[in-house]
């Protein structure tokens, strides 16, 4: 069974729909849908609790499958029934999966991201767990007019083998970073930030494969934007904290604090503002929530990093326009 193209942006297969002793061929129909052909083998017959779930990207997609352990092959039939070619970039969530491919084994772990060539013979052992799980990017191997697929920014004698690009040591934490944040947020962001996001991460697994040097990969546009992304991750996990300091936040991204200052930059802020204007953002959405009703103005403030109340109220109706206790009252 091929991908279908033209289906929703967003679908879910789950095997809990049919009795027992079909689930594992519904599963295989449905990694079928989602990843092209391929062909999955389970040491049991009956149950085969899993569910596959994905979401469209643009030319691409992000496919979420938890399942139980069981091997996944791409046989050189399944290669020769499919009319489309992709790379399958995999950020293991749950238990461990070994990608045998050619010469080359790649064992990913949880945090761990995988790539390999839907075009060429691949074998994928998941196991480690009773239920696995794994975000698998369905990455298009070539772009169509106007698009920018993954080979299309690699070097023309790119020569591919499977690899742990979460290994690298210049862009590997952002390339989990990104896979991390697209995971989470494809639903909650609007469909063309979600492509674009998908595109950074393109961009720095191409950086990765094609070996460039690290202040090609500091100057590269994905690399920036993937740190940028990084780095406001680490301030909201942050903001309640009062005293948040760069040298904090610098320490946690694995950057310089200059380079944190020079990004906060690239976007037209400061470091400074854009944690007052979070910080405020935050309070205001407490101040209407009806679950905060019975607490006191201060002790939102406190709760979201300010240390003074009359610094609080000053700076709330620069921002709103009204003091804390007028926007409450809308």
């Amino acid at each position: 069974m091929e991908q279908v193209t033209s289906r929703p942006r967003h679908v879910i297969w789950n095997t809990a729909v049919t009795p027992p002793d079909e689930q594992f061929s519904y599963y295989r129909e449905a990694i079928c849908q989602a990843f092209m052909n391929l062909t999955p083998e389970s040491a049991t017959t009956s149950r085969f609790p899993a569910k596959v779930e994905t979401i469209g990207l643009g030319a691409g997609a992000i496919n979420r499958v938890v399942f139980p352990e069981h091997t996944v092959h791409r046989s050189r039939a399944d290669i020769a029934a499919s009319t489309e070619s992709c790379f399958y970039l995999n950020f293991k969530l749950a238990g461990r999966c070994r990608m045998l491919q050619g010469d080359s084994e790649v064992s990913l772990s949880r945090g761990q991201v995988g790539i390999v060539d839907s075009d060429r013979e691949v074998t994928l052992l998941h196991d480690r767990g009773p239920t696995l799980e794994v975000a698998s990017f369905w990455v298009p191997s070539r772009g169509g007019p106007g698009e920018r697929a993954l080979r299309d920014r690699l070097p023309p004698s790119f020569d591919f083998r499977a690899e742990r690009v979460s290994d690298d040591p210049h862009v590997g934490h952002l390339i989990v970073e990104t896979a991390r944040s697209l995971n989470a947020g494809a639903l909650r962001m609007a469909e063309e930030d979600s492509i674009r996001l998908f595109d950074v991460l393109l961009d720095l697994v191409a950086l990765s494969l094609s070996r460039r040097s690290r202040a090609q990969t500091a100057e590269a546009a994905g690399f920036a934007d993937a740190t940028a992304l990084g780095l406001r991750r680490a301030v909201h996990e942050r903001l309640r904290e009062p005293g948040l300091t760069v040298a904090a936040v610098a320490s946690v991204v694995g950057i310089s604090e200059r380079y944190v200052h020079k990004l906060f930059e690239r976007s037209g802020t400061t470091f400074s503002d854009y944690v007052m204007d979070r910080r405020l953002v935050g309070a205001a959405a407490d101040l209407k929530d009806p679950a905060s009703g019975g607490r006191a103005i201060g002790a939102i403030a406190f709760d979201w990093g300010f240390s003074d109340l009359s610094h609080f109220a000053r700076r709330f109706k620069q921002r709103f326009g009204c003091r804390p206790r007028d926007w409450r009252a809308r």
